[in-house]
């Protein structure tokens, strides 16, 4: 799916990053991941390292939705961190797991994001909040990908801050814009009319061919 999207953001730790958490501000953070995940679960391909403080507001979303989670969300996450896994990864069978490098975090992490950045192909990449890590994954995949659309959110604050430094122009609306709904429908090209599909196989492939019309009925999920 050449649309997909890739999500890194995190809720900065006051005791881990510090310097991150400051400027960080965590009601923009979630409600901005909400956001994102509101306007593409049933329509585009959301894939992210699994972190722990985001798969909760990602699933609460999908089950509101009445989308298959399973199906549009794809997680990646390192067999380092086996003993923090979430019991949701067993039950919606939609991550797959890298080996780890010993007892070396960043090798281990390295292995994850490049496999991660290489099984699937961005149309951009969002990234809000987060610490050190969504900076690295920002340099790793302007490697492996150097054409995709770089979204910093810098309103939420965190190292995201640091990642749209490095870029030389991204949309100006997302230092200020707080109506993230309506910024991503923009931003990711993802029309508010385009109906949700609860399965990927139920998606047209012309993006044409998804867009509601009155003779349609009740939009609902396809």
């Amino acid at each position: 799916m050449s649309d997909a999207i890739f999500l890194s953001a995190s809720v900065p730790d006051p005791r881990r990053a510090p310097e991150y958490a400051e400027s960080a501000d965590t009601v923009a953070i979630s409600a901005a991941i909400t956001a994102l995940v509101h306007v593409t679960l049933g329509r585009r391909l959301l894939v992210w390292g699994g972190h722990p403080a985001v798969t909760p507001m990602v699933w609460a979303v999908a089950e509101g939705l009445g989308v298959d989670y399973g199906g549009w969300v794809k997680l990646y996450q390192s067999e380092f961190f086996k003993d923090e896994f979430p019991e949701d990864n067993d039950r919606f069978n939609n991550v797959t797991y890298t080996e780890r490098s010993g007892e070396d975090r960043e090798q281990s992490l390295l292995l994850m994001r490049t496999r991660m950045f290489r099984e699937t192909r961005f149309s951009a990449a969002v990234f809000i909040g987060g610490m050190g890590g969504i900076v690295d994954e920002f340099n790793l995949l302007r490697e492996i990908q150097p054409k995709v659309a770089m979204l910093p959110v810098t309103s939420s604050g965190g190292a995201v801050v640091e990642v749209a430094r490095q870029l030389e122009n991204y949309p100006p609306e997302l230092n200020s814009d707080l109506d993230y709904v309506s910024m991503f429908h923009r931003l990711l090209g993802v029309p508010v009319g385009e109906r949700r599909y609860r399965n990927p196989a139920d998606q047209p492939e012309s993006p044409a061919e998804r867009l509601w019309t009155p003779e349609d009925g009740p939009i609902g999920i396809r």
